[in-house]
């Protein structure tokens, strides 16, 4: 009677076919016009009530059971021609829930997250904050940590109608830009749960990925990094690795074009590995950061053979390398000090390593955000070329 009692693990189950299964979401700024369908649906008196927050446009990416292929070819499943293998459904509403009510009045089965891959937001409606957003999503338990989160320079509706040519479900296309450019070293990880880490973190801004679309194709644009929850400014696709650089990520994979001194030759000169260390003083009452990064690479290439890679000259090259990765790192600090977004964690580590500090002059991230704006932060950046070809004198 005991074993009965464990067999009864299906008496709720849930056919595939029976839900409405989430690959993507946007999230854009709702016009008025666009809230009139809203209207009609969840306000219970003549006039909507009176918020601060911006009217949400969401911008859903359903799959279509039977069309989603299973592997290389369509032999185990998949659309067939003229089909698509996603529906793609939208709505507004004044929150992001009133949102989600309006799709769900529009599609039959239950809307099921356990499935998100990716949450794309617009630049506007990060500007305003995405506290609310955040909350509502880390409040769903269906709602993956691991789901990327990027911020989108234009409409994010675009980004769940693009048609790849290299991936037949368009969602999964951006999800395999995020994971490969992780894994080549162009970006860091940016998932969902990491930036609702970092945003109730006393000593830490958040930061996402910031891409945009040109003729149909996505680009990695740089990071887009925020103040509390609202997005205050954006870095180039270099100063990625720049970050990544002070951060430790030692995985690397930006190339950076140098001029060799005294010559008409540019070398591409790759990072393959990185080395970071920070270090934390007080020094007249105000903590200061003493940062060493090191860089290991190799030449990739000249832009002609007038000169020949003697000693002297890879020394050369270094200095020029180590010259301009100081004005780099440096300008990204300073770029974020300006308004006062800490997404290098430089908090946490005067928090960890002067707790009498940090609980006696700032306590709270709101203190540490204006007081990063004047902290001094030392750098110190060294250089190795490692491979040079196999060409020298």
């Amino acid at each position: 009677m005991l074993m009965a009692t464990m067999l009864t693990g299906c008496w709720d189950r849930l056919e595939i076919e029976e839900r409405a299964v989430i690959l993507g979401i946007s999230i854009d700024k709702a016009s008025p016009k666009e809230l009139e369908l809203a209207r009609k649906l969840s306000f219970i008196s003549d006039e909507p009530p009176k918020t601060n927050t911006l009217p949400l446009r969401v911008t859903v990416q359903i799959a279509v059971p039977g069309r989603i292929p299973l592997g290389p070819s369509d032999a185990g499943g998949g659309a067939k021609p003229g089909q698509k293998p996603v529906w793609v459904q939208s709505a507004s509403g004044y929150t992001i829930d009133d949102a989600f009510n309006t799709i769900q009045q529009e599609v039959a089965h239950r809307l099921f997250w356990g499935h998100l891959r990716v949450i794309v937001v617009s630049r506007e409606v990060a500007e305003e904050g995405l506290t609310n957003i955040n909350e509502y999503l880390r409040r769903n338990p269906e709602v993956r940590r691991t789901s990327w989160m990027v911020i989108s320079e234009d409409e994010a509706a675009q980004f769940m109608k693009i048609t790849p040519q290299l991936e037949r479900v368009p969602i999964l296309y951006l999800l395999s830009t995020m994971d490969h450019a992780v894994q080549m070293g162009k970006v860091p990880n940016a998932f969902a749960g990491m930036y609702w880490t970092a945003s109730t973190s006393k000593g830490t801004d958040p930061f996402l990925i910031y891409t945009k679309l040109l003729d149909n194709k996505i680009q990695i644009a740089g990071l887009a990094y925020f103040r509390s929850d609202r997005l205050v400014g954006t870095t180039t696709p270099l100063e990625i690795g720049a970050y990544m650089g002070i951060r430790n990520v030692q995985r690397a994979g930006y190339a950076v074009l140098v001029q060799i001194p005294d010559t008409n030759t540019a070398a591409l000169f790759q990072v393959t590995h990185r080395k970071s260390r920070i270090d934390v003083a007080i020094a007249n009452g105000r903590p200061e950061i003493q940062l060493k990064i090191h860089n290991e690479g190799n030449l990739l290439e000249k832009s002609n053979e007038e000169v020949q890679l003697s000693t002297d000259i890879i020394g050369k090259i270094e200095k020029q390398i180590t010259e301009g990765g100081t004005q780099t790192y440096g300008r990204l600090i300073r770029q974020t000090q300006q308004k006062g977004s800490d997404i290098f964690g430089f908090g946490e580590y005067v928090r960890a390593k002067e707790p009498g500090y940090w609980n006696k002059h700032i306590r709270t991230k709101e203190k540490w955000e204006e007081m990063y704006k004047d902290i001094k932060v030392e750098i110190q950046v060294t250089n190795s070329i490692r491979r040079i070809g196999g060409k020298t004198t």
